[in-house]
């Protein structure tokens, strides 16, 4: 799947290279991967359904 999220040193949307999803501790659902740019780490929470 093709996720998009906000990227902090670029300042803009980036597309999230190798993107995995995963859980967050208290069970919310979160697209992370790399910024193809930069390569910062990047993070999408997700809708819940």
């Amino acid at each position: 799947m093709d996720f998009e999220g906000y990227c902090i040193k670029c300042k803009k949307k980036q597309p999230i290279k190798d993107a995995t999803v995963k859980e967050t501790a208290n069970g919310k659902k979160v697209a992370q991967g790399i910024c193809p740019v930069c390569g910062t780490k990047v993070n999408r929470f997700l809708p819940s359904k």
